[in-house]
Order: structure tokens, then sequence, then C-alpha cells
């Protein structure tokens, strides 16, 4: 499974406005409702999924990087959005830093499999510094969605 088989050109932003935390959130979900990986009608549940499973934990993993993940029986398939905030959020992140490059994944809720698969994928690819400062400062959706399909042709 690769992360640009989730992902649209149209679930990617490179300029979140969102200051806040459940704001990104809504944000994010946003993102999959523009590529019409939902209906705008299950926003509401999906961001009420994902601040649920931030409540266990902060899914800012540090690095500047968050990576909202959630299951929801509103979706078929596992989907991810992806945004970077100029600006920087406070997303409770572990290292207390603040978040820039976030990355959804939401999924269906009985198949777990693909979804730690998705989320461990993802990490590996931001973990690398110069692979974050160019998502950071991509122009647009197209050249981020270039970015993570070299990165990934890479690993292969």
């Amino acid at each position: 499974m690769n992360i640009i088989d989730l992902l649209s050109e149209k679930a990617i932003s490179v300029d979140i406005k969102s200051s806040k935390k459940d704001e990104v959130l809504s944000s994010l979900v946003d993102l999959l409702v523009a590529s019409g990986g939902i209906k705008s009608g299950e926003k509401a549940s999906i961001v009420e999924k994902l601040k649920e499973r931030e409540a266990l934990g902060s899914t800012g993993i540090g690095k500047g990087i968050g990576i909202p993940h959630a299951k929801s029986s509103k979706v078929k398939k596992l989907m991810a959005a992806f945004g970077v905030s100029k600006e920087g959020v406070d997303f409770k992140s572990l290292d207390g830093e603040l978040t820039y490059i976030f990355f959804l994944l939401v999924a269906p809720g009985e198949t777990p499999g693909p979804h730690l698969k998705a989320l461990a994928r993802i990490s590996r690819l931001l973990d690398d510094k110069f692979v974050r400062e160019r998502l950071k400062n991509a122009k647009n959706s197209k050249e981020v969605f270039k970015i993570i399909k070299e990165e990934e042709q890479k690993k292969i």
C-alpha cells in the first residue's frame, strides 16, 4: 500500500489557516469532503471521532508533525488528507513544539491492519527532515503530491 493511493490532490492544502487543534481537524475533514471522499453530511461524525481519538492522547508526534486518525463506519475505504500550516498550531505535540505538517487518516471501522500500515508508512516518510522541509515549503497540492510520490518510489 502506498500513501499516494490514499490521497487525492483535492485533499491537500498547503495553507491551512486554522489556529486551533479542533479547527485543524475540521479543515482536514473539509479537504476529504472537497475531494469527494466523504459526503458533507458525514463531516460532523468524523470530526467527532477524531476528537475522541485526540482525547486518548495527542496525535502530534513531534518534529512539527501531526497524524490525526480515526475509524468511522461512514467511510468505505481508508483515505487521507494532507495540510500544512505556515504559522504552526499548538497540537499538544509530544515534544511541546508547534505542528506544521498534518496527515489525516480515516479508516473503516472493521479493518485495523491497513490503517496501522498507513500510519507506519506516513511516520517513516515524515521522519526524514529533508522531506518535511520540502513538504512544508511546497507551493501547491501538485507539488506535495509529487514529493510524496517521489519519496515512496525511493523506498520501494
